[in-house]
Order: structure tokens, then sequence, then C-alpha cells
């Protein structure tokens, strides 16, 4: 009995072993299996990256598409709609700093300072400031407008300042400008045309320059036989020539006229702007898809012609490296008043600022030699002037 359970037993271990060792086949389909496994991870594994590359292909054509679009699409908006041009040129929209109370010129360190409002036609409303110069800012503490007002009498040249595009009044270059003007002995009076900062109004070329007519008019009427100068500075020397030739036209000229970083004409300054070279390059007709319709608008500033017309002294301030309106367009200007009849009795001036000194666009007030400048250019036209 024993020996047969023994048997058995060992029977049983046997089986048990053969099971445990696999056959051929049964080796056979376990490798296979346990290739299969691997391969099929593999293949996962390269639809991932496969899938990734896809979606980023897709998402870049996606972009590239719509930015064909756009490149197609802007130009036939702007020609269709030149009032989007004319934005683009003004940027009045652009008020900065931010969050500044014109109404409140001492915020900005102006303590000799008054904020008027003018009204050049009807619906139309000008924000003004008006800064005394230096020696009379005791005086000034507390006063009102009709004190400053008076104070335009006072034995101290004006000087109407126009400012850019874009910005205010109470820009931070334009600020530090009056304090140097104020700091030399000038009455210095500035102004929001129509539509910008504080003051009611659709801004437009003609609107601008009556603007600054009835400013000049304002300021004529209260400061007896004080000089007065116009300085225009970018756009605003557009504004300035308008200005100064009607003026001259109705023999009723400025002083002098300043222009810092001057252009010779609106269309001429737009293609000579740096965005606009990039794409006079790369994109066909852009003469009639951008600068055209500035024209439609109406807007030409075109100091060029305007000089050919004006009978004052004339000083022109521009940096060589100004980023905006290139050197090469003031050195233009120069050239052509200094060759019109209608300077030939006045003095015609350039005064360029070197690349090294970082002047660019609108920090000429910086310049050291700056108060030299004006007192010898300016002495001479108040010279001109009481003889």
């Amino acid at each position: 009995m024993r020996k047969r359970n023994e048997s058995v037993t060992v029977e049983h271990e046997r089986a048990a072993a053969a099971a445990a060792v696999p056959g051929p086949l049964d080796k056979g389909c376990s490798l296979r299996r346990s290739l299969r496994l691997p391969a099929s991870a593999a293949a996962e594994g390269m639809k991932r990256p496969l899938g990734r590359r896809y979606g980023l292909w897709f998402r870049l054509r996606k972009l590239l598409l719509w930015l064909l679009g756009m490149y197609i699409a802007i130009p036939f908006l702007v020609k269709l709609c030149p009032a989007i041009q004319a934005k683009l040129v003004f940027l009045n929209f652009v008020r900065v700093p931010y969050f500044i109370d014109l109404k409140r010129p001492q915020d900005q360190g102006l303590n000799h300072t008054c904020n008027y409002y003018l009204q050049p036609e009807e619906d139309v409303t000008i924000g003004v400031w008006h800064t005394v110069p230096a020696a009379l800012w005791k005086n000034a503490r507390g006063k009102d407008q009709l004190w400053f007002e008076e104070a335009l009498g006072s034995s101290h040249p004006v000087i109407l300042y126009l400012h850019g595009n874009a910005g205010t009044r109470g820009g931070d270059h334009r600020v530090e400008l009056y304090k140097v003007l104020s700091s030399l002995g000038y009455h210095v009076v500035t102004f929001d045309y129509r539509g910008w900062g504080d003051s009611i109004g659709s801004p437009s070329e003609r609107g601008m320059t009556y603007d600054a007519l009835h400013v000049f008019d304002w300021i004529k009427a209260r400061s007896g036989d004080n000089p007065v100068y116009i300085w225009g500075h970018s756009l605003g020397t557009g504004v300035a020539t308008n200005l100064v030739r009607r003026l001259c036209e109705r023999e009723t000229p400025p002083d002098a006229l300043i222009l810092e970083s001057p252009f010779t004409n609106i269309r001429e300054e737009a293609r000579s702007h740096p965005f606009s070279v990039a794409s006079t390059q790369y994109f066909p007709g852009f003469d009639w898809f951008f600068l055209d319709p500035i024209t439609t608008s109406g807007i030409k500033f075109a100091n060029d012609e305007n000089v050919k017309y004006i009978s004052c002294s004339l000083l022109i301030l521009h940096a060589e490296d100004d980023p905006v309106v290139p050197f090469h367009l003031g050195k233009k200007l120069y050239n052509i008043a200094a060759t019109s009849r209608s300077f030939r009795d006045y003095k015609v001036q350039f005064v360029p600022f070197h690349t090294d000194l970082g002047y660019r666009h609108k920090y000429i007030y910086r310049s050291p030699e700056l108060p030299r400048i004006l007192r010898e250019f300016l002495g001479k036209s108040e010279h001109e002037h009481h003889h």
C-alpha cells in the first residue's frame, strides 16, 4: 500500500514538473507573446511624438494662415477706411503718462503753472498750460488765472509750444522742456489740440492749426510788445509751419520759429518711418494702400511748402540718432528754407546733435548747449524785433 502511494506521488510530481516546463509549442507561443507586447508598446510610443508633431504643425499652419489673412486684410481695411490711417498719424488716443490730472500741473512739478480752458470754436474746448519765467515763481504761487494772464505783459518773451502726436501737454519730456525754458526767462504757453488730453473735439490738421492760431492771438492780446516765438516738435512742426505761414500771409508773423525734429511733409515722414522702410521692401503697393489714405484724409503737414512762404527767423534742431523722424529729413528741410527767397532777410540756422549724445527724438532739452543756442539765436531775433 505504501509503495503504491509512493508511486502515485512520484507520478504527480512528474506531471507537475512536466506542466511547469513548457513544451516547444508553448515555449514558442510564450516567446511570441513576450515579443508582441514590447512591439505594441513601441508602436504606441511612436504614435505619441508623431501626434505631438502633427498637432504642433497644425497650430503653426493655423497661425501662418491667420498672419497671411491679416497681411492681406489690413491694407484693404486701411484703404477703405482712411480714418484708421489718420488715427495712426495723430495717435491722440494714446495718453501717456496715464492717470495724471491735467487740471493740476503742480502734480508734475510745475508749481508756477496755471491751467486754462479756451474755446477756439463752438463745441471745441482746449486745455492750456501757462508756465511763467522762474523769476516770477514766488509771486505766482497761489495766484489765479487773471494774474497769470496779466503776467504775459511783463518784460519776458513768450514761447508758444506745439507738441507732437500721442500723449498730452503733461508728457514727461515736454514738462522737462517747459522747466528749461522757464529757467531761461521765458513764458511757456502750451496746449492740447482738440481730441488730445482733456481737450474736446475731433482731431484734424485744419482743426489743430486753427487751435494754434487761436492761442497765438490770445497770447498777443495780452503780451504787449514782448517777443512771441513758436516752437514745434515732431508732428507739431507741421502745425507750427501751417500757423506761421498763415500769420505771415496776414502780416502778423511771430518773432521767430523753432522746429525740433522736423520732417519735410507727412507723406515723406511716413515713408521714412522705420516700420514703413521695412514694409516697403516686402509689401507691393505700399504707397497706394498706406500713404494715399493719409492724403485722402486731408493730412499733409507740408513743411517743405510752408517754409517758402515764411518770413521770420528759423532755427532747426535735430539729433542725428533720431529713430522717429530721420535726421536727413530735417537737413533736407533746412536746405529748402535756406535757399528760399522768403528768408533772404532773416536768419536760418540748423543745429545738429551728434549721435553719441543720445538725444534721439525727444531729449534735446538735456543738451547743456541749448541755453547758449537759444540765447544767441533768439537774442538776435529780439534785437530785430525792437529795431
